[in-house]
Protein backbone atom coordinates (compact mmCIF):
# COMPACT_ATOMS: atom_id res chain seq x y z
CA UNK A 1 0.00 0.00 0.00
CA UNK A 2 1.09 3.54 -1.32
CA UNK A 3 0.26 6.35 1.09
CA UNK A 4 -0.32 10.08 -0.68
CA UNK A 5 -1.18 12.90 1.16
CA UNK A 6 -3.20 16.06 -0.32
CA UNK A 7 -5.45 19.19 1.34
CA UNK A 8 -6.93 22.11 0.67
CA UNK A 9 -8.62 21.06 -2.40
CA UNK A 10 -11.15 23.87 -1.67
CA UNK A 11 -13.74 22.56 -4.57
CA UNK A 12 -16.53 24.04 -5.59
CA UNK A 13 -18.89 22.08 -8.00
CA UNK A 14 -22.07 22.93 -6.33
CA UNK A 15 -21.61 27.00 -5.55
CA UNK A 16 -19.77 29.73 -7.68
CA UNK A 17 -16.47 29.98 -5.86
CA UNK A 18 -13.65 30.00 -8.37
CA UNK A 19 -10.62 29.61 -7.18
CA UNK A 20 -8.44 31.21 -9.86
CA UNK A 21 -8.37 34.66 -8.65
CA UNK A 22 -5.95 33.72 -6.10
CA UNK A 23 -3.21 33.45 -9.06
CA UNK A 24 -2.12 31.07 -11.88
CA UNK A 25 -1.28 28.17 -9.30
CA UNK A 26 -5.29 27.66 -9.18
CA UNK A 27 -5.87 27.39 -12.81
CA UNK A 28 -7.73 24.09 -13.63
CA UNK A 29 -6.07 23.32 -10.46
CA UNK A 30 -8.66 19.98 -9.45
CA UNK A 31 -7.87 18.65 -13.02
CA UNK A 32 -4.24 18.79 -12.14
CA UNK A 33 -4.30 16.93 -8.90
CA UNK A 34 -7.09 14.41 -10.97
CA UNK A 35 -4.04 14.27 -13.57
CA UNK A 36 -1.45 13.44 -10.91
CA UNK A 37 -3.72 11.07 -8.77
CA UNK A 38 -4.90 8.90 -11.31
CA UNK A 39 -0.96 8.39 -12.60
CA UNK A 40 -0.03 7.37 -9.06
CA UNK A 41 -2.38 6.19 -6.89
CA UNK A 42 -4.15 2.44 -7.31
CA UNK A 43 -7.10 1.27 -5.70
CA UNK A 44 -5.51 -0.32 -2.75
CA UNK A 45 -3.44 2.63 -2.09
CA UNK A 46 -4.18 5.25 1.04
CA UNK A 47 -4.94 9.09 0.31
CA UNK A 48 -4.69 11.43 3.55
CA UNK A 49 -6.69 14.77 2.62
CA UNK A 50 -6.20 17.11 5.00
CA UNK A 51 -9.29 19.86 5.06
CA UNK A 52 -10.57 22.41 2.99
CA UNK A 53 -12.43 19.84 0.30
CA UNK A 54 -15.39 21.75 -0.03
CA UNK A 55 -16.99 25.51 0.03
CA UNK A 56 -20.57 23.81 0.60
CA UNK A 57 -22.27 25.39 2.89
CA UNK A 58 -24.16 22.31 3.51
CA UNK A 59 -24.30 18.43 3.23
CA UNK A 60 -26.10 19.00 -0.01
CA UNK A 61 -23.58 21.21 -1.43
CA UNK A 62 -20.79 19.49 -0.53
CA UNK A 63 -21.79 16.01 -2.26
CA UNK A 64 -20.69 17.21 -5.84
CA UNK A 65 -17.39 17.62 -4.49
CA UNK A 66 -17.04 14.26 -2.81
CA UNK A 67 -18.33 13.05 -5.59
CA UNK A 68 -15.63 14.26 -7.88
CA UNK A 69 -13.20 12.99 -5.33
CA UNK A 70 -15.11 9.58 -5.20
CA UNK A 71 -14.50 8.78 -8.71
CA UNK A 72 -10.18 9.08 -8.21
CA UNK A 73 -8.85 5.69 -7.13
CA UNK A 74 -7.93 4.89 -3.96
CA UNK A 75 -9.09 4.82 -0.41
CA UNK A 76 -9.55 7.79 1.42
CA UNK A 77 -9.22 9.44 5.19
CA UNK A 78 -10.37 13.08 5.89
CA UNK A 79 -10.19 15.80 8.14
CA UNK A 80 -11.99 18.67 9.15
CA UNK A 81 -10.89 22.26 7.65
CA UNK A 82 -11.44 25.71 8.90
CA UNK A 83 -13.87 26.35 5.83
CA UNK A 84 -15.49 22.93 5.66
CA UNK A 85 -18.61 24.49 7.30
CA UNK A 86 -20.76 21.76 6.25
CA UNK A 87 -19.56 19.66 8.08
CA UNK A 88 -21.33 18.17 11.48
CA UNK A 89 -21.25 15.14 13.11
CA UNK A 90 -19.07 12.33 12.35
CA UNK A 91 -22.26 10.00 12.06
CA UNK A 92 -23.80 12.48 9.31
CA UNK A 93 -20.62 12.53 7.38
CA UNK A 94 -20.04 9.34 7.47
CA UNK A 95 -23.77 8.59 6.38
CA UNK A 96 -23.76 11.19 3.88
CA UNK A 97 -20.09 9.80 2.32
CA UNK A 98 -19.63 6.52 2.88
CA UNK A 99 -16.83 5.96 0.20
CA UNK A 100 -14.41 8.10 3.12
CA UNK A 101 -12.95 7.75 6.25
CA UNK A 102 -13.33 10.54 8.45
CA UNK A 103 -11.09 11.68 11.43
CA UNK A 104 -12.96 13.57 14.22
CA UNK A 105 -12.04 12.61 18.04
CA UNK A 106 -11.35 8.75 16.35
CA UNK A 107 -8.95 6.95 14.64
CA UNK A 108 -8.74 4.86 11.28
CA UNK A 109 -6.94 1.84 10.20
CA UNK A 110 -5.43 0.81 7.07
CA UNK A 111 -3.55 -2.21 7.07
CA UNK A 112 -0.58 -1.14 9.05
CA UNK A 113 -1.13 2.39 9.08
CA UNK A 114 -3.39 4.23 11.59
CA UNK A 115 -4.63 7.73 10.92
CA UNK A 116 -5.12 10.22 13.81
CA UNK A 117 -5.18 14.03 13.67
CA UNK A 118 -7.92 16.93 14.09
CA UNK A 119 -8.05 19.98 12.59
CA UNK A 120 -6.34 22.40 14.87
CA UNK A 121 -6.50 26.44 14.96
CA UNK A 122 -4.20 29.38 15.32
CA UNK A 123 -2.31 29.13 18.89
CA UNK A 124 -3.57 31.61 21.22
CA UNK A 125 -1.63 34.98 21.00
CA UNK A 126 -1.72 38.73 22.56
CA UNK A 127 -4.34 39.19 19.75
CA UNK A 128 -6.20 36.61 20.12
CA UNK A 129 -9.73 36.69 21.87
CA UNK A 130 -11.33 34.08 24.02
CA UNK A 131 -13.15 32.25 21.73
CA UNK A 132 -10.21 31.40 19.62
CA UNK A 133 -8.48 30.64 22.68
CA UNK A 134 -11.46 27.86 23.33
CA UNK A 135 -11.24 26.57 19.38
CA UNK A 136 -7.68 26.01 20.06
CA UNK A 137 -7.92 24.11 23.34
CA UNK A 138 -10.80 22.02 22.13
CA UNK A 139 -8.97 20.99 19.09
CA UNK A 140 -5.98 20.28 21.36
CA UNK A 141 -8.35 17.85 23.15
CA UNK A 142 -9.64 16.30 20.38
CA UNK A 143 -5.91 15.50 18.38
CA UNK A 144 -4.80 13.69 22.01
CA UNK A 145 -8.33 11.76 22.03
CA UNK A 146 -7.50 11.10 18.33
CA UNK A 147 -4.18 10.25 19.24
CA UNK A 148 -5.16 8.29 22.22
CA UNK A 149 -7.07 5.99 20.21
CA UNK A 150 -4.22 5.43 17.65
CA UNK A 151 -1.89 4.31 20.73
CA UNK A 152 -4.69 1.47 21.91
CA UNK A 153 -4.86 0.58 18.06
CA UNK A 154 -1.37 0.03 17.48
CA UNK A 155 0.19 -2.76 16.84
CA UNK A 156 3.95 -4.29 16.35
CA UNK A 157 4.55 -3.09 12.88
CA UNK A 158 2.12 -0.32 12.98
CA UNK A 159 2.74 3.26 11.81
CA UNK A 160 0.84 5.97 13.01
CA UNK A 161 0.23 9.54 10.64
CA UNK A 162 -1.21 12.74 12.00
CA UNK A 163 -3.46 14.62 9.92
CA UNK A 164 -4.22 18.03 10.41
CA UNK A 165 -4.99 21.09 8.60
CA UNK A 166 -3.72 23.81 10.90
CA UNK A 167 0.35 24.02 11.07
CA UNK A 168 1.02 22.64 13.83
CA UNK A 169 3.83 25.18 14.81
CA UNK A 170 4.49 29.15 13.91
CA UNK A 171 6.34 30.21 11.22
CA UNK A 172 9.77 29.88 12.63
CA UNK A 173 8.93 26.13 13.37
CA UNK A 174 8.84 26.29 16.87
CA UNK A 175 7.46 23.73 19.62
CA UNK A 176 3.74 24.02 20.17
CA UNK A 177 1.31 22.27 22.70
CA UNK A 178 0.73 20.41 19.33
CA UNK A 179 4.25 18.99 18.30
CA UNK A 180 4.44 18.17 22.33
CA UNK A 181 1.37 15.88 21.63
CA UNK A 182 2.68 14.31 18.26
CA UNK A 183 5.57 13.43 20.03
CA UNK A 184 4.05 12.50 23.40
CA UNK A 185 2.57 9.52 21.43
CA UNK A 186 5.50 8.82 19.15
CA UNK A 187 4.08 9.86 16.04
CA UNK A 188 7.29 9.70 13.31
CA UNK A 189 4.83 11.33 10.51
CA UNK A 190 2.41 14.62 10.17
CA UNK A 191 0.78 16.34 7.58
CA UNK A 192 -0.28 19.55 7.58
CA UNK A 193 -1.95 22.34 5.23
CA UNK A 194 -4.23 25.71 5.71
CA UNK A 195 -1.06 27.72 4.22
CA UNK A 196 -1.75 29.34 0.61
CA UNK A 197 0.07 31.78 -1.76
CA UNK A 198 3.29 32.36 -3.00
CA UNK A 199 4.44 34.16 -0.05
CA UNK A 200 3.53 31.41 2.81
CA UNK A 201 6.01 29.57 4.46
CA UNK A 202 6.73 26.79 1.21
CA UNK A 203 9.58 24.26 3.01
CA UNK A 204 8.09 21.04 1.66
CA UNK A 205 9.17 18.80 4.47
CA UNK A 206 11.24 19.43 7.61
CA UNK A 207 12.02 17.21 10.64
CA UNK A 208 11.65 18.68 14.41
CA UNK A 209 12.41 16.23 17.12
CA UNK A 210 12.83 12.92 14.83
CA UNK A 211 9.45 13.62 13.72
CA UNK A 212 8.90 14.36 9.56
CA UNK A 213 6.64 17.58 8.64
CA UNK A 214 5.07 17.43 5.71
CA UNK A 215 3.22 20.42 3.83
CA UNK A 216 0.35 19.52 1.34
CA UNK A 217 -1.83 22.57 0.55
CA UNK A 218 -2.20 21.78 -3.16
CA UNK A 219 -1.16 24.99 -4.95
CA UNK A 220 2.18 24.72 -2.69
CA UNK A 221 2.45 21.18 -4.09
CA UNK A 222 2.43 22.18 -7.45
CA UNK A 223 -1.44 20.18 -7.34
CA UNK A 224 0.80 17.14 -7.06
CA UNK A 225 -0.19 14.38 -4.06
CA UNK A 226 2.43 13.82 -1.73
CA UNK A 227 4.23 10.55 -1.19
CA UNK A 228 4.53 10.09 2.47
CA UNK A 229 4.88 5.86 2.12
Amino acid sequence: MKVFAISDLHLSFAVEKPMDIFGDGWQNHFARVSEDWRARVGEEDLVLLGGDMSWGMNIEEAAPDYAAVAALPGKKAVVKGNHDLYWSSLAKMTSAFPGFGFVQNNCLKYGNYIIAGTRGWTPPSDGSDEHDGKIYRRELLRLELSLSCAEKMRSDGDTVIAVLHYPPFDAKYGDSEVTALIEKYGVKTVTYGHLHGKNARVTPEIVKNGVKYFLTSCDLTDNKLVRLF
